[in-house]
């Protein structure tokens, strides 16, 4: 079955989010007094704010109520949220327009694949918001990566079957997911080195994407 969607994570593969999330992280860690290491930032990479956090308390000397850990991921958020706000169409990382601009002349779906609360906030300031038929993310799911549900709500928004959609992911845990789902998936970045991913890049950039693109789009009339 030839391609007919791409889901496409948000964070390290449209756009980087990274040092606003790695800075938010760490002031929250640093008011709490938990070591925070750039490190331990990228083991939260496709990951929900909830098990995000998680990982951040194993460093804290003491425990939390559950109570107390909603207020510590709505505090993060509220730095985050003020990071983001800055974001421009500038910020969109290298390669991220040219390949949507590719799926639409290739008559492919584009759908984001987010654990990200936070997805179309960062949509709007990037400009990129309009270029999807689909949006999933952290509103509308309950298990985040390497779970497949995120992928699978994306592929349903797109009115597509898991066979036909390609996932482009960043994280480890999103390469699982889109495994998972029975999806093929590019890796790109920091990703590229799982054994599993079905294709590799180092980013949208990387001169290999429009031709893989190209002949997964085709690859039904070749047959």
């Amino acid at each position: 079955m030839r391609v007919k969607a791409v889901l496409f994570d948000l964070d390290g593969v449209l756009v980087s989010t990274d040092e606003c999330h790695f800075k938010a992280w760490s002031r929250l860690a640093a008011e709490e007094g938990i070591p925070f290491t750039r490190a331990q930032n990228d083991l939260l990479r496709g990951v929900s704010r909830e098990e995000s956090l998680e990982i951040l308390l194993r460093g804290a000397q003491k425990t939390y109520s559950a109570e107390q850990k909603a207020a510590l991921a709505a505090r993060k958020n509220e730095y985050y949220r003020a990071l983001i706000e800055e974001l421009t169409q500038a910020d969109a990382m290298a390669g991220a327009r040219e390949t949507l601009a590719l799926c639409k002349q290739l008559g492919l779906k584009a759908a984001v694949a987010s654990s990200s609360k936070n997805t179309r906030l960062i949509l709007q300031k990037t400009g990129l918001a309009e270029e999807f038929c689909a949006v999933a993310d952290g509103n509308c799911i309950r298990k985040s990566k390497p779970d497949p549900e995120v992928f699978l709500k994306a592929a349903q928004l797109a009115g597509e079957e898991p066979a036909a959609c390609l996932v482009v992911e960043d994280a480890e845990a999103g390469v699982t997911g889109g495994k998972r789902g029975g999806m093929r998936v590019l890796a790109v970045g920091a990703a590229q080195s799982c054994p599993y991913a079905d294709h590799r890049a180092a980013s949208l950039a990387d001169p290999c994407v429009a031709p893989l693109l190209r002949r997964l789009a085709e690859q039904e009339e070749e047959q």
